[in-house]
């Protein structure tokens, strides 16, 4: 379906410059933006999958990732084709580079807002997540749905790479209330090598968000030889504790995928070290993921050293959250960061 993509501005020149994210693309007539989702037609830039869902579940939360954004509730899920990166390592290929593999032919199921935010209801979904490709590339159609979804008190999430303007960010911080957002490297060289992207607009995205009142979670997937030394883990941390260091930091295994397929698996040994370093850089909650890891994936109280939340095997399979109301510890009253109510 097509709609105005309406966060954009017509310039001088003739052409239209979609404000949506950081890639800022200036397209003229009949010219797709990167992610192959917004075109101008007939002199107006376009949204080609608004209200067209290429893939829909009900999720555990904790799947986003989000642990400190009501623990054991569940989030229905929404995403369509359609991407501003190429991350030569994507999971979610098959629907994030379809338009861009396939001649700009689009896909998905007829699904209005309206109707997301009924099923969510219906399916006792407490939230809203907008996941599976990066959210802001279908801008318009997860705005439309987060204000109703709020109207109807439910929570949004947006699961992201990061691209987003401050403009598009403030257009959203109303009604977005979490935000997984990835670092995938501290290394400029890496995003534009393999991510088709640039690191200063995630970091300035990070802060930004942060800045406008919405809880943020980071993940760093850890790719063998890429992006896992000490002193690049050791930077995110930092970057992160600068922040907040009650800015939740979730360290995912790579699996090879996609156009990474020759590299391994991240090895666990990885993982705990990159945990201990987020550790030594003050970070209150890190943890790791795409590995069954109890004692690295639940949450422990920063003040008594408990663990509040156990989480084991397949991401939010078994969560067990022993929270007071408001995120208390029931150990030491210890309030634990993060949305619980």
């Amino acid at each position: 379906m097509s709609h105005i993509a309406w966060l954009s501005k017509k310039l001088s020149s003739g052409k239209i410059l979609c404000q949506a994210c950081s890639q800022s693309c200036k397209l003229e007539e009949g010219e797709y933006g990167i992610c192959g989702v917004r075109k101008v037609e007939l002199g107006e830039l376009r949204l080609l999958v608004y209200g067209l869902a290429a893939a829909v579940n009900i999720d555990p939360v904790e799947k986003k990732p989000m642990f400190h954004f009501l623990p054991q509730s569940r989030a229905f899920s929404v995403g369509t084709v359609g991407c501003n990166f190429s991350c030569k390592f994507c999971q979610n290929y098959e629907i994030s580079q379809y338009p861009k593999e396939h001649g700009h032919q689009i896909i998905g199921q007829e699904l209005s807002p309206k109707r997301i935010v009924e099923y969510a209801i219906e399916n006792k979904c407490e939230s809203i997540a907008y996941t599976y490709n990066e959210p802001i590339v279908f801008f318009e159609y997860t705005y439309d749905t987060a204000k109703l979804a709020h109207e109807k008190g439910l929570k949004n999430i947006y699961v992201t790479s990061g691209f987003e303007t401050k403009k598009a960010i403030d257009l959203l911080a109303p009604y977005i209330d979490g935000m997984n957002i990835d670092i995938k490297s501290f290394n400029d060289k890496f995003y534009r090598e393999i991510c088709g992207a640039r690191l200063k607009p995630v970091l300035e995205a990070v802060k930004y968000a942060y800045e406008k009142g919405i809880w943020v979670e980071i993940t760093t997937l850890l790719i063998q030889g890429k992006n896992d030394s000490d002193e690049e883990i050791r930077n995110i941390a930092k970057f992160i504790a600068q922040i907040d260091t009650s800015m939740p930091w979730h360290l995912s295994a790579f699996h090879p995928m996609y156009k990474m397929l020759d590299v391994p698996c991240t090895p666990e040994s990885t993982l705990h070290r990159a945990y201990q370093i987020g550790q030594e850089e003050g970070l209150k909650y890190v943890y790791v993921g795409n590995i069954d890891d109890e004692d690295y994936e639940s949450t422990y109280c920063p003040s008594c050293k408990k663990r509040v939340i156990d989480r084991r095997g397949h991401i939010g399979q078994y969560v067990i959250n022993k929270l007071k109301e408001k995120g208390i510890c029931p150990y030491c009253s210890y309030r634990i960061e993060g949305i619980f109510d």
